[in-house]
């Protein structure tokens, strides 16, 4: 007989448990429900389908609040941001009416027509197209010769 010897290379010795529990054992069992049939509940179906409806209902209602809620607030934004644009378009308008005003100033117009060397018409030189009495007669136009003087 031929002795085999067996060395455990690690160093710290393994102990072996001394209780392990209770071991559990697991039966399968074959059960057949083929035969079985259910029998429904009429009342129980109603009820069911009632509680169904009534959901779906108060689904609705609440999905139609939420959308006239949301609905409202979106178009409360939509009059800020028109308010606002509308208020700047008022400034805009006012400064716009400030220039004109200040540049139909005759006497600015007169003290720039002097600047580019315009002097004022002589008796005579201004024809006025709605000199006619009578407002609803027609105006016709009219050339007449104008003679030019360079001076030099």
């Amino acid at each position: 007989m031929s002795a085999v010897a067996t060395y455990n290379m690690d160093p710290t010795p393994r102990r072996k448990a001394c209780w392990t529990g209770t071991p559990e054992v697991y039966f399968s069992k074959v059960i057949d429900n083929s035969r079985l049939v259910k029998v429904e509940d009429p009342n129980r179906g109603r009820e069911m389908k009632q509680f169904g409806i009534a959901l779906c209902c108060l689904f609705l209602l609440v999905m139609t609040y939420a959308l006239q809620h949301f609905k409202a607030i979106e178009y409360g934004y939509k009059i800020e941001a028109l308010k606002s644009q509308r208020d700047g378009l008022v400034d805009i308008s006012r400064a716009l009416q400030l220039e004109e005003a200040s540049l139909k100033d005759p006497s600015r117009i007169d003290a720039l027509a002097r600047h580019y060397g315009m002097v004022p018409p002589q008796a005579g030189q201004v024809v006025r197209m709605d000199g006619s009495s009578d407002a609803a007669t027609p105006v016709m136009a009219s050339m007449t010769p104008v003679s030019m003087i360079s001076v030099r």
